[in-house]
């Protein structure tokens, strides 16, 4: 794997916040206790096995892989053995997903999926083919000069569509519905449906069941060992990422924010944001909101 000696660092000129951020580690030790950080983090592991705790769930990974995490996502991970591997983070100012989602369609692929693991394995041509745009990010961030940003953010964007075509390509695919249906129970495609239909006016989990035709306690059960999660924390994890939505990209009160995701209570909703998030809507706006001057 590629090797960077030294924290590559890109600091923002205007806000002097780090914009992109490369490095290479030789052990988890600062990835073994909760993170929350305030930009986006892009971390490939070398050879190994482990565990990763994300949001509500934990998850398993083994040999090469890419973990995604959104800013303010919890995580934490954890290897019985020593492994090492690289970072790219990249704050929202620099590169804004949720407002070239059209460009490289990672949102609710690498980041923002409730329903998946965020850990992509990598066969070899794939490892290969980011480890080759990671040292381009190298050397450009060494000896850049020109519309260095404007090249920097060609390479991320290549890496994020090359993960999003590969997490992509291991989803089913039309001719595989039976092996779908067979893995996530037909109630379970209704659920996600449900939720992404009315997560804005209906926040128990009973509801969901009662919509469902189902008990609380069936429903539970299913969405427990298909999702690892309960299903308020699925309610609760896609309200948090309409919540950022509103709060990266529109300049909106967040009374407002609150009134439209059902809480009619803006101080309730403040400390429900800020027990998933560790931070509250306001300082989440300060540190990872987009420049709004941009959004003309």
């Amino acid at each position: 794997m590629l090797n960077i000696e030294d924290n590559l660092t890109l600091v923002d000129k205007q806000t002097d916040n780090l914009a992109l951020k490369l490095f290479s580690f030789q052990d988890l030790s600062r990835f073994d206790h909760v993170q929350r950080l305030n930009y986006y983090s892009l971390i490939w592991l070398d050879e190994g096995e482990g565990t990763v705790k994300a949001d509500f769930s934990e998850f398993p990974w083994k040999g090469h892989c890419l973990m995604a995490f959104a800013p303010y996502q919890p995580f934490m991970i954890s290897s019985p053995g020593k492994v090492k591997g690289m970072v790219l983070n990249f704050h929202p100012d620099f590169f804004c997903i949720h407002k070239h989602h059209e460009a490289v369609a990672c949102n609710g692929v690498l980041f923002n999926n409730i329903y998946k693991s965020p850990v992509l394995d990598l066969d070899q041509s794939s490892l290969d083919r980011m480890e080759g745009m990671l040292g381009q990010i190298k050397e450009e961030m060494l000896n850049g000069k020109l519309a260095q940003y404007e090249l920097l953010v060609s390479y991320l964007k290549i890496i994020l569509i090359s993960a999003s075509r590969k997490k992509v390509a291991e989803m089913p695919d039309s001719q595989e519905i039976k092996e779908a249906v067979d893995s996530e129970p037909y109630i379970l495609q209704n659920l996600k449906q449900h939720i992404e239909a009315h997560f804005r006016d209906k926040h128990s989990a009973g509801e969901y069941a009662e919509m469902l035709n189902i008990s609380p306690k069936a429903l539970a059960k299913a969405t427990k060992k298909h999702f690892n999660k309960t299903v308020t924390d699925l309610i609760s994890e896609r309200i948090i990422i309409e919540a950022k939505r509103e709060l990266y990209l529109t300049g909106k009160q967040v009374k407002h924010i609150a009134l439209e995701l059902g809480y009619k209570d803006e101080y309730y909703f403040s400390r429900f944001f800020k027990n998933y998030t560790d931070v509250s809507p306001q300082m989440y706006r300060d540190t990872v909101g987009f420049n709004k001057a941009n959004l003309a």
